[in-house]
């Protein structure tokens, strides 16, 4: 025989708990008659035949047609308004829920205008605290049938959404500002990442109540993560890992997390990079240098005179016979006259 309850509560704390459904599993049998009794900290939100019928707030009710005016439609009243009927009750935590953490798992690439490259990776790490705003919503859009809905079922979706509006108004603030900035406006940015999420969060019942950022950083690690993203070309990368090694030596011999790639991708870049840009740039002269000695390589006769391999070489006709004669360069002799091929010179050049 099924169980009549003339009583229902449930005396938690609900801490970690934001719903509770009495009972976890099955309906319960209700008289009209039968009290529901709603702590401080809580609501209740009234089940019959899977529709909400009410939201019951802190203090002792009476269930009757009366107060639950919904009912007369869902049971019928014999028995002297004694009929037992089937409902489900859930037990919605209103208290706030405080100092829940969030983080940012990967570096978030923002614009680093007039520093270094021009970007940076951001890490951060803070606090929000939110409660719920509408229990009926809550219930019915999340909880569903679940006998409990805990801070671990929702507390996922919550940071992702957070992270997706920190992300957001990074992007909006670093078009003006650079990190430099950033880090004395942790205030302004929470405020702009709570009006941002408070839509998001009141269509799930629930109400954004804080949310602050501890720290922002540039990411320990953003010369190896730029280099994945493939921002960095191979050499930028080889110099920053290398001024990233001495720094550890020179601080901490004993091994440590590395600073200066992290320092350089964000703050102070600039520093690090100007040796890598200049050796870049000196290094894309070679390059066209090598390019246009192949080419010109590629456009020499296969016999020269001294002087044709004077201009060649850019040196005066008196260097090249020098060369000649001292046995570095080999030429043949016809009548009074050197002739030097191809071959002969492109070896010369080799050493």
């Amino acid at each position: 025989m099924a169980r009549i309850f003339d009583v229902v509560e449930y005396p938690s704390e609900m801490t970690d708990e934001i719903v509770h459904r009495f009972p976890e599993t099955g309906v319960a049998d209700l008289r009209l008659g039968s009290q529901v009794i709603v702590r401080e900290s809580q609501n209740v939100v009234f089940f019959r035949d899977g529709k909400a019928l009410d939201v019951l707030g802190p203090g002792r009710h009476t269930i009757t047609t009366a107060n639950i005016p919904l009912l007369v439609n869902l049971i019928g009243i014999p028995f002297g308004n004694r009929t037992p009927f089937t409902a489900e009750v859930y037990y919605v935590s209103m208290r706030e829920f405080p100092d829940r953490k969030w983080g940012t798992p990967q570096p978030i690439i923002v614009r680093n205008t007039g520093v270094g490259l021009g970007i940076a990776l951001l890490q951060g790490f803070g606090t929000y605290s939110f409660q719920v705003s509408d229990p009926q919503q809550f219930v019915t859009q999340l909880v569903g049938a679940q006998g409990a809905y805990h801070m671990s079922d929702i507390e996922t979706r919550l940071r992702t959404m957070l992270l997706s509006k920190l992300q957001d108004v990074l992007g909006e603030t670093t078009t003006q500002s650079n990190i430099l900035d950033l880090i004395g406006l942790t205030e302004e940015l929470g405020a702009a990442i709570r009006a941002k999420a408070q839509d998001d969060f009141l269509a799930l019942g629930l109400l954004l109540k804080s949310f602050y950022i501890g720290n922002l950083k540039p990411s320990d690690k953003s010369a190896e993560e730029l280099r994945q993203m493939g921002v960095l070309d191979m050499q930028t990368y080889t110099q920053l890992q290398a001024a990233d090694a001495m720094r550890e030596a020179a601080q901490n011999p004993a091994g440590g997390a590395g600073l200066t790639a992290g320092i350089g991708a964000g703050m102070g870049i600039g520093n690090v990079l100007g040796g890598t840009l200049a050796g870049m740039q000196q290094a894309g002269q070679d390059q066209a240098g090598a390019a246009g000695a192949a080419a010109a390589a590629a456009k020499l006769p296969d016999v020269m005179t001294p002087s044709e391999a004077a201009g060649f070489l850019k040196v005066s006709e008196e260097d090249v016979i020098a060369a000649i004669n001292a046995g570095e360069l080999k030429a043949r002799k016809i009548g009074s006259a050197y002739r030097i091929s191809k071959e002969a010179l492109q070896d010369f050049l080799k050493g």
